[in-house]
C-alpha cells in the first residue's frame, strides 16, 4: 500500500470549495501528484464550459500540457469524488497508477447528481486494469461539500 497523503486531498478540497463562489460546476475537485510534486489542480467547470470538464478531466488537461505528454505513468490522482466511467476512462488512458478518492458515486447520487453507478472497482474488473484505487480517503471532508452542495438554493445540477 502507498501512503496516502492528506495534503493532497485537502488542496482537491479547497479547490472544489472555490465552485461555492464562482458556480463554474459542481463541488468536486481533483490533485495529480508524481514523484511527490504537484504537476495539477482543478475543479469542475461544466457549467462554464462543457460537460467533459470534471475536475479529473480537467487536472489530466492541465498536467498533460505542463508535462508535455499523455502519458502520466507513476502519478497518482486524489479526486474528492469517485470518478465517474468518463473520468475513469481518461485515468486509465493518461496511465495515472492510482486513484485515492473520497465520497462514492452513491453520495454525489444522494446529493442530486445525475451519476452512473457503475463503481471504479467494477470499471477496474471489466477492463482489466492494473490500477489501485483507495475509497473512502477523507470521506467525511469529501462528503461535507456534496451535503453543502445539496443545500444551495438556485443551483444547477447536472
Amino acid at each position: 500500500m502507498i501512503e496516502l497523503n492528506e495534503k493532497y486531498m485537502d488542496l482537491a478540497i479547497k479547490e472544489a470549495k472555490k465552485n461555492f463562489r464562482k458556480f463554474e460546476g459542481g463541488p468536486f475537485g481533483a490533485c495529480i501528484i508524481k514523484e511527490d510534486k504537484i504537476i495539477a489542480i482543478a475543479r469542475n467547470t461544466v457549467l462554464k464550459e462543457d460537460a467533459t470538464c470534471h475536475a479529473e478531466i480537467n487536472a489530466i488537461r492541465k498536467a498533460s500540457k505542463k508535462i508535455k505528454t499523455f502519458d502520466l505513468s507513476g502519478s497518482v490522482i486524489y479526486s474528492t469524488t469517485e470518478p465517474c466511467p468518463m473520468c475513469f476512462s481518461a485515468i486509465h488512458w493518461a496511465k495515472i497508477n492510482i486513484i485515492v478518492y473520497g465520497s462514492d458515486i452513491y453520495d454525489a447520487k444522494k446529493a442530486g447528481f445525475n451519476e452512473l453507478t457503475i463503481s471504479t472497482n467494477r470499471m477496474k474488473v471489466l477492463g482489466k486494469s492494473s490500477m489501485k484505487i483507495y475509497s473512502n480517503f477523507k470521506k467525511e471532508q469529501c462528503n461535507e461539500l456534496l451535503k453543502k452542495w445539496a443545500l444551495l438554493k438556485n443551483k444547477m445540477v447536472y
